[in-house]
Formats: C-alpha cells, sequence, structure tokens
C-alpha cells in the first residue's frame, strides 16, 4: 500500500451515485427502498444495465460483475459507487480488476461484508481512501444513513466516539484505518490480494459465525503474520457469534503477545446503526475517551 491513499472528490447533494452488485444478487425491492432513501437525501442514483443479473448465488458471471463495477468508475458523471448487497463473490472478480485504472479514477467507494475485499484491494492496492459501511440492502434512514453521508461528503470532523465502548488493553494509536469483515480478510490470506496491515489501526467485525471459527480466523492470520507491528485493534458487531465474553476471550488469547490498544463494541458491521468508516485515512485511537479521530485536514476534509 502507498505511503498516503488519495481522497476521492467529496460527495454533494446533486451528484450522482452509481450502484454495483460485485457480490450476490440484489432484490430489486431492496433497491428501489434504498434508491429512494438516497434520493430523499438530495442524491441521484444510476442503476447500471445489467444490475439484476443472476447467475446461482452470485449477480451475474464474474466477468459481468467486473464490468459493471469498471464501467462505474470510468463514468465522470457518477461520483461515488454504492454496493447492492454483499453475500459472496467481491474476491473473485479481483484478478478481472485493472489495479493502474482504479489508481488513476479514485471516486468514492462505500461497502461491508464481503464487499470488503474490494475494500482492501482499493485500499492496499490502488492507493484510495474508500469507505466500509451500508450497503443499499442494509440502509436505513436513521444514524446509519447520517453516519455515511458525512463521511463522504467531507463535511464535519470525522469522529467515532463510542459511548458503551469495551476496553480489553488501553492506550493510544496512530495509523491508517485498515480492515473489515473477518471472514474475507481472513480468506484473503495467501492470495495476491492479502493486505497489509503493518503500522496500521485494524477494525474487524463479523456475523453468524461461532467462536470457535472466530478464532480459528484469528489464529490463521496471526501465524500467517497479518498482526505483526499493528498499531491499535477496534471489533464492531459480531452478532450471532456467542456472546461478547466469548469474543473478548478469544481476542485477549490471540493477542497476549501484543501491546497494542484493543475496543470494542463500536457500531459498525452486521449490527445496527452500522456506522461508516473511512479506510486508509490517519486516524489517532484513544481508549481513554472511546474515540477514533481521523486526520481530516491531511486528507483535503472541509473542517
Amino acid at each position: 500500500m502507498e505511503k498516503k491513499c488519495t481522497m476521492p472528490e467529496p460527495l454533494l447533494p446533486g451528484n450522482t451515485i452509481g450502484i454495483a452488485a460485485p457480490a450476490g444478487p440484489c432484490d430489486p425491492e431492496d433497491v428501489k427502498r434504498g434508491v429512494r432513501i438516497l434520493e430523499s437525501a438530495g442524491y441521484a442514483v444510476m442503476l447500471p444495465e445489467g444490475l439484476f443479473e443472476k447467475r446461482a448465488y452470485l449477480a451475474g458471471t464474474d466477468a459481468h460483475r467486473a464490468e459493471i463495477l469498471s464501467r462505474l468508475f470510468a463514468d465522470d458523471s457518477v461520483k461515488a459507487v454504492f454496493c447492492a448487497r454483499g453475500g459472496y463473490g467481491s474476491m473473485r472478480i479481483l484478478p478481472l480488476l485493472d489495479r493502474e485504472f482504479f489508481r488513476g479514477h479514485p471516486k468514492i467507494f462505500t461497502g461491508f461484508s464481503d464487499i470488503t475485499a474490494l475494500l482492501c484491494f482499493f485500499q492496499h492496492h490502488c492507493g484510495m481512501v474508500c469507505f466500509h459501511g451500508p450497503v443499499l440492502s442494509t440502509l436505513d434512514e436513521g444514524d446509519s444513513l447520517t453516519a455515511l453521508l458525512q463521511a463522504v461528503s467531507g463535511q464535519g470532523h470525522l469522529l467515532i466516539q463510542q459511548e458503551n465502548a469495551a476496553v480489553l488493553r488501553p492506550g493510544r494509536a496512530s495509523g491508517p484505518v485498515s480492515g473489515g469483515n473477518l471472514a474475507t480478510l481472513c480468506h484473503l490470506v495467501g492470495t495476491d490480494f492479502a493486505p497489509c496491515f503493518q503500522g496500521q489501526i485494524l477494525i474487524l467485525e463479523d456475523w453468524n459465525e461461532p467462536p470457535y471459527k472466530i478464532d480459528r480466523m484469528l489464529t490463521q492470520m496471526r501465524l500467517s503474520g497479518c498482526f505483526a507491528d499493528l498499531k491499535g485493534l477496534i471489533l464492531g458487531s459480531f452478532e450471532h457469534c456467542g456472546t461478547e465474553a466469548e469474543i473478548h476471550s478469544i481476542i485477549k488469547d490471540v493477542f497476549q503477545d501484543s501491546e497494542i490498544p484493543v475496543m470494542s463494541g463500536f457500531s459498525f458491521g452486521h449490527g445496527s446503526p452500522n456506522i461508516t468508516v473511512p479506510l486508509g485515512l490517519m486516524a489517532e485511537m484513544d481508549t481513554d475517551n472511546a474515540l477514533l479521530a481521523f486526520h481530516a485536514s491531511e486528507a483535503g476534509i472541509r473542517i
């Protein structure tokens, strides 16, 4: 990954948001509901031809999904690309994406869950700040939408503070923020698209994985060297993954030889609300105040 990621141009009222389906097939009704929410917020929405293709558990062939994503980034009238849903399939299209093309066409891109594969690709291999946040099928008109639009519009301080956060190990840390869905990150290990978290603050979340699988995935990543020289760790939602105490116990075991600060209970991931987290942007982690504060000025964010 480059030392400093490029911050895409902010999304302004009236701009056009393009919708991609790089993973699972999307429900037209879910998309329509999400479109209504975005249009009510003052944005135009573009649904590309072929968005609703279906091939088993995928939104069309790998080539089809990669072509739609590339076309949206090439279209100068589209200022941001939001994903329709997660599911599975994002990592299948990674070999079909031109790193130099995307590096030369930075654009707001947001998603989570399986979309983590693309977030990692854009951040670590294309040098682009991207956004871990809601997909259309999970978008609501509450805190998730508010946080998403604040993050991508470049308005105001980029601060994420969690009132009920649990501190597993106190401290402060500084570095770019990386990460996303644990299972997806684990499945990238050993590939040409594996991210490097050295010197970074890592965020993790997951859904519907039993504790032993959470343990196994974290252990595999640790044994693979993924956590070497990590600066800090923040856990989002781990719904249907066992109790909070079980997750905390696993984290303490896996990171027992590390002195990095660790916080848990942040509202990003599969829970509600799903607060948007910029990836590739420098931030300060402070466990005393349960705070993740981004260096907005370095990325050209207007304060």
